[in-house]
């Protein structure tokens, strides 16, 4: 279990570090900077001399060789500091921080909603005798796959604010504000969780365990609960730690459609303005909970099926 762990703690710190270097990699690849925007671009009708672009670009250490700046960079990020943005000079890694509740608030939101859309699919089309309304049924998480989230997002807003008017269409204000952007982060991901429990679950009827189960008289509700479920848990809780990582990335799109303040908002401000350091601090957090979650499921999948253990012994 040991070396289980280890592993894996090992596979989290490289994802960390290729997140770092990926995102620096693309970001000075960009034509132009964010010094060279705001400045060089005459912003606010000021005119800019070449000397003062320079001394702007040292101040901020652009002036320094690439691998000079990659490594001033990983080592300030190695004790959180990304630096100040270029666009307001605040520090990037306060103005990620201080944009995360909201977000994480809507992504908690959509996450309990998307198990409980995803999961009560998956078992109401798994377990019911009529095999019209199952398939019905599971015909809802690819059709959930396929939406994009902005169309979701538009169609919610003029349904049930505007023809409707029972919830708040823009804004970060209250619980009721919260609800839209969820479900709107909430359908494709428990789409995905639906699909992966549905198909999970009917391997898992198909076993023999479940047939003598099922011919010794127990109901199909409760075979799926007292047996099928805790079978067909390791792939879904699997893919559910993905999605729910990706919530972070889900939510630039919906926060800027429903005008919520967040990190969202705070992402698209940031890679409009080339602003680096800001935009590495966001990439490198979201990747930081992507980790830290598949971690948490890491854990929690061999104690749901010993045979991973196991299995990683062997490898090793």
């Amino acid at each position: 279990m040991t070396r289980y762990l280890l592993r894996r703690l090992l596979q989290a710190v490289f994802v960390l570090w290729a997140a770092f270097t990926v995102s620096f990699a693309i970001l000075y690849l960009l034509p132009g900077d964010a010094v060279s925007a705001k400045l060089g671009g005459g912003e606010a009708g000021l005119s800019v001399t070449p000397e003062q672009l320079a001394l702007a670009r040292a101040e901020y250490g652009l002036d320094d060789p690439l691998p000079l700046q990659y490594g001033k960079r990983l080592v300030a990020a190695l004790q959180g500091d990304f630096g100040r943005s270029i666009s307001t000079g605040d520090d990037a890694t306060g103005m990620v921080v201080s944009a995360l509740p909201p977000t994480l608030a809507v992504t908690g939101f959509a996450l309990v909603l998307a198990i409980l859309f995803g999961g009560g699919v998956a078992i109401a089309g798994t377990c019911t005798r009529h095999r019209w309304l199952g398939n019905a049924l599971l015909a809802l998480p690819p059709l959930g796959i396929s939406l994009p989230p902005f169309w979701v997002g538009l169609v919610l807003i003029q349904f049930f604010s505007f023809q409707l008017r029972l919830l708040p269409a823009l804004g970060s204000n209250g619980f009721e504000s919260l609800i839209l952007p969820a479900i709107t982060l909430a359908i494709p991901t428990g789409a995905i969780i639906g699909q992966v429990l549905a198909k999970s679950l009917r391997t898992q009827l198909a076993e023999p365990y479940s047939e003598i189960a099922l011919a010794k008289g127990a109901s199909r509700l409760r075979v799926h609960f007292g047996h099928l479920l805790r079978n067909a848990a390791v792939p879904t809780l699997t893919i559910a730690g993905v999605v729910a990582g990706n919530l972070i990335a889900g939510s630039v799109i919906t926060e800027t459609v429903f005008s919520r303040d967040g990190l969202g908002r705070v992402t698209s401000s940031a890679v409009t303005a080339q602003d680096i350091p800001v935009v590495q601090a966001v990439i490198v957090l979201a990747a930081l909970v992507f980790v830290v979650i598949n971690l948490l499921v890491d854990l929690v999948c061999p104690l749901l099926d010993p045979r991973i253990r196991y299995r990683e012994t062997a490898d090793a």
